[in-house]
């Protein structure tokens, strides 16, 4: 979906990525090129191996193209993290700060002043349904309730980009849903551009604006698909049984498998 320069916050072009030397070279992802526009919700697809992570990871910056180009707001984002905030499949947070300290730390390095960082660290909190848990230990608290303290760091520098690579594949099903939820609203309130990693169809389409099937490795563009699905304050149990949702998540699940064949 191509869009023009004023608008994109993401310009990916023709870019491939390689892992090892020799004849032992993998070409993991490419070549893609895709226009991701400021304040999409971009949900990048595929079967395990198909290069979805190392793609975030080049928008993030923590990898280099070997080919192509990659740029973030009109540059190449050159300093791993600087434009985006990040959730990983695992939480990695600090086990020997508080769930309020590993907040205040994202807060520090994010260039909020010392007496500010509380008041924003409660709103951070409480915006991911965590209010009155600053003082607990990590090991006090559960697996979901830990990624949502990884989303509200993630969160605390107003990056224009939030990352997320597979960040609820670890939970149970139930938890899943419910922070998926919390997602959309908190994507949908921050007006962020938005990059999810995901496997599964049902995520995607859930989440995602827009919708990048990847094929298997070297991840390329299988599909391309806008998601015009009510976005903002809805009931998602309605949403989930629409017609209209079932029929893109089945869209989208054929050309997973089609893809990956």
């Amino acid at each position: 979906m191509p869009s023009t320069s004023d608008s994109r916050a993401i310009h990916l072009d023709n870019v491939s990525h390689r892992y090892g030397k020799g004849g032992d070279t993998v070409t993991a992802v490419g070549p893609v090129s895709l226009d991701v526009p400021a304040g999409e919700f971009l949900v990048l697809v595929g079967a395990s191996g198909c290069g979805k992570s190392t793609l975030l990871r080049l928008i993030a910056g923590f990898e280099q193209p070997t080919d192509g180009q990659v740029d973030v707001l009109g540059k190449p984002p050159t300093t791993p993290g600087e434009s985006a905030g990040v959730v990983f499949q695992q939480p990695r947070l600090f086990p020997w700060r508080t769930v309020g300290g590993n907040v205040e730390v994202a807060l520090k390095y994010a260039g909020i002043a010392k007496p500010d960082r509380k008041a924003r660290r409660d709103q951070l909190l409480e915006r991911v349904g965590l209010e009155g848990t600053a003082d607990r230990r990590i090991w006090e608290i559960s697996g979901g309730q830990q990624q949502r303290v990884a989303i509200a760091r993630a969160l605390a520098a107003e990056n224009p980009l939030f990352l997320l690579d597979e960040p609820f594949a670890a939970l149970d099903a139930l938890t899943r849903e419910r922070l998926q939820e919390d997602v959309r609203g908190v994507s949908s309130e921050t007006g962020r551009t938005s990059v999810f990693v995901t496997h599964s169809a049902d995520e995607a389409v859930f989440l995602g604006s827009r919708i990048v099937v990847l094929s298997k490795r070297p991840g390329q563009v299988a599909l391309d698909l806008e998601v015009d699905l009510p976005r903002g304050r809805i009931d998602f149990d309605e949403l989930r049984n629409s017609r209209e949702y079932n029929s893109i998540r089945s869209e989208v699940s054929h050309a997973v498998k089609a893809a990956a064949a």
